[in-house]
């Protein structure tokens, strides 16, 4: 194909939903963080229990990680889950949610950041319900997995020394 008959930008149909925030420089992320304020609730897990939900905000997303505003610091090194409104509706009619599993890295002044390790999208019903807490089981599978790897890690780690 000649450089003449290649398509251009403007013969390609295009979605943009918000240019990303460019790297910088010293810049150490491999992924572009895309500016995004969306409603979220959280969990946070230790010792294999729920020990803290809250609500807040994104403030930008890659497919690595996360960056939000609790309504305080969070421990970092802790494991979170979070479900987020997503901004498109599931065949133009049902709400859908993002619910991402990763890690704590670090918390100030109510901003957090966190790792997305795992994630699914989820339909939601119309209207946001108040519910009490409860233990979401595929939470503690993925909790229970990474333990069973870092396990195992010490023990193929072990039988080699």
């Amino acid at each position: 194909m000649s450089q003449k008959d290649r398509p251009t930008e403007k013969d390609m149909p295009m979605i943009l939903i918000s240019k990303p925030i460019f790297k910088k420089p010293e810049e150490r992320r491999s992924k572009s963080r895309f500016p995004i304020e969306r409603e979220l609730r959280y969990k946070v897990l230790r010792d294999h229990r729920v020990v803290e939900v809250g609500t807040g905000k994104t403030l930008n997303m890659s497919s690595a990680g996360v960056a939000f505003r609790a309504d305080h610091d969070l421990t970092a090194g802790t494991l979170v889950e979070l479900s987020i409104s997503w901004p498109v509706l599931l065949d133009d009619n049902c709400p859908v949610r993002l619910v991402a599993f990763g890690r704590l890295l670090r918390s100030r002044a109510g901003v957090c950041a966190c790792t997305i390790d795992k994630y699914e999208f989820r339909t939601q019903a119309r209207v946001m319900q108040t519910l009490p807490a409860r233990t979401d089981t595929i939470f503690q599978r993925w909790a229970d997995s990474l333990l069973r790897e870092r396990v195992r890690g010490s023990v193929v780690q072990a039988s080699a020394s």
